[in-house]
């Protein structure tokens, strides 16, 4: 494995995280959804909520730290994650497909939102629900950052309504985080 791709799995593997099981509890999960991981890395969500759900979808731009993903799966036997590589302003998914869609500390990264958002969109079925949890931007934030007021307005325009916010007490990198619940709006 080269250096690079191996320190990369390094940071993901062992950066501070919420919790998916908590992650999960936000979410009506039932055992015949079809769940999108948006921004898979290495799979935490998507190896954690494989065995909850009839077919995980792990998509992420790096196909190499996906290869690493299906590794793991297979190591942990673990046979419903598709892993699919491309740019979350043109996701390779059919329209209408997923009941749940998941982005983790993914959305800060992506320029337009508004485009990312309106494919999220695109690809969940009717009252399909996303998930959203992400940086709060502040005075001392560093990098790329979407304020929760301004992810929500994004959200909003892009054909969803707010079915919950959370403000977790835990903090991610020792940074504040939101969460968005979100659920597609009929046709």
């Amino acid at each position: 494995m080269n250096p690079k791709l191996q320190k990369k799995i390094n940071n993901l593997e062992n950066g501070d995280r919420f919790p998916a099981d908590k992650l999960f509890e936000f979410l009506p999960i039932k055992k015949d959804d079809l769940v999108l991981d948006l921004g898979a890395g290495t799979g935490y969500i998507s190896l954690a909520i494989a065995e909850l759900v009839k077919t995980v979808y792990a998509f992420d731009y790096d196909e190499d730290i996906l290869k690493y993903l299906d590794t793991v799966a297979k190591e942990r036997d673990i046979t419903n994650i598709n892993t699919v590589a491309g740019n979350f302003k043109d996701i390779p998914l059919d329209n209408h497909f997923f009941d749940i869609a998941i982005a983790s500390i993914a959305l800060h990264e992506v320029q337009p939102l508004s485009i990312a958002l309106k494919e999220i969109n695109r690809i969940l079925k009717d009252k399909g629900l996303f998930l959203c949890i992400e940086f709060e931007k502040n005075e001392t934030s560093t990098g790329p950052r979407v304020s929760s007021k301004d992810m929500e307005a994004e959200i909003l325009n892009a054909g969803f309504s707010i079915v919950d916010k959370i403000y977790p007490s835990e903090k991610v990198a020792n940074q504040s985080i939101y969460i968005i619940l979100a659920q597609k709006n009929d046709l």
